[in-house]
């Protein structure tokens, strides 16, 4: 008898997951299946179906044109399917710690700082007389994410921001601030780096390949986890900080450990992908207009929708201007600002 009452909303959530799952193939499909080169968009589809378990029929497409989808294509749609999924889940996550819907995941200094980790490396990281095991820039940019919101953190908690999310927010308005102010400081002195910077802050998913996309799927499934395992702490934290407290939540401790989630994977993601906005931002409030404020299918519809929406909007950059490509940063920009102006006008604002 007891069990009932959730069978509805189990049903609602199994036709949400179905459909935002639909949807992330699609987009996985369009996106492997447009490029300058290659086989005609059709033949990319019957050509994954011909690569199923006890499914044989020649779809046409050579090898040399499925080395084209699957060392171009693929490794790009899967890294944007990545950075779009973590930005749109850490993006939900801080709205709910922080009780509101109109943040993001860079609140705290993470695309601050790992524009500075990006700048210093693109300044001092790549000497011709130095040989890199690894790429210096994603790896700068990564710890310079994590340092940064590390030192809000500090800072807010000197403050007792641990136990005000406000307090929280003015610290890194305050972190950010200094951190801009020292990479804009070095790129004055190194202008010829300008430019370089400046392609590296707007996005990109060109370059991607499938060695991007094994640095960042640990980080990426180890935050997601925790972030899920949180979903209900998210929930009490809408009532208030002091009323999640009475309802045996530890606030600080709770809000540190999402925090420090979001942050892992947001850092991972933007060390290779360069600083894409508004996805963490319009993505969840979407999805709290159409399915509801919940966060039990908040998440999962912001990870799953996120990587579609992100996918989607990097065939349009580069299908938009093409032969050239227009960055990615760009792209959600130019489609994001205006529809959350919109969607502010016309619908009220609910965390």
């Amino acid at each position: 008898m007891s069990d009932k009452p959730d069978q509805p909303v189990a049903a609602s959530n199994s036709v949400w997951y179905f459909a935002s799952g639909v949807v992330l193939v699609v987009a996985v499909l369009i996106g492997a299946s447009v490029g300058p080169a290659g086989p005609p968009w059709w033949q990319v589809p019957l050509e994954f179906l011909s690569r199923l378990p006890l499914v044989s029929f020649d779809s046409g497409v050579s090898d040399a044109e499925w080395n084209i989808v699957w060392r171009i294509r693929m490794p790009r749609v899967v890294l944007g399917g990545l950075v779009g999924g973590m930005l749109s889940i850490a993006g939900a996550s801080y709205q709910g710690v922080f009780r509101n819907p109109l943040v993001d995941p860079y609140l705290l200094g993470a695309a601050a700082g790992a524009g500075l980790g990006a700048t210093i490396a693109l300044t001092f990281g790549r000497s011709a007389t130095v040989d890199w095991a690894i790429d210096p820039v994603p790896t700068a940019a990564f710890i310079a994410a994590i340092l940064t919101v590390a030192v809000t953190y500090a800072v807010g908690a000197s403050f007792g921001g641990t136990r005000s999310g406000v307090t929280l927010v003015l610290a890194g308005v305050a972190v950010v601030s200094f951190v801009t102010a020292v990479q804009t400081l070095i790129l004055q002195r190194n202008l010829d780096l300008v430019r370089e910077v400046f392609q590296w802050i707007l996005g990109r998913l060109s370059g991607a390949t499938w060695a991007d996309i094994r640095l960042v799927t640990p980080y990426v499934i180890v935050s997601c986890i925790v972030l899920m395992l949180h979903r209900r702490h998210l929930d009490v934290f809408r009532v208030g900080d002091v009323e999640a407290s009475t309802l045996g939540v530890s606030v600080s401790r709770t809000r540190l450990v999402i925090v420090a989630a979001a942050t892992l994977g947001t850092a991972a993601v933007v060390s290779v992908s360069g600083l894409i906005g508004f996805v963490g931002l319009v993505v969840p409030h979407v999805i709290r207009l159409v399915a509801g404020a919940g966060y039990r299918r908040l998440l999962p519809l912001s990870l799953i929708l996120g990587a579609a929406f992100l996918i989607l909007a990097d065939v349009f950059g580069r299908t938009i201007s093409s032969p050239a490509e227009t960055p990615i940063g760009v792209v959600t920009a130019l489609i994001g600002a205006p529809f959350f102006i919109y969607l502010l006008r016309t619908r009220k604002v609910s965390a």
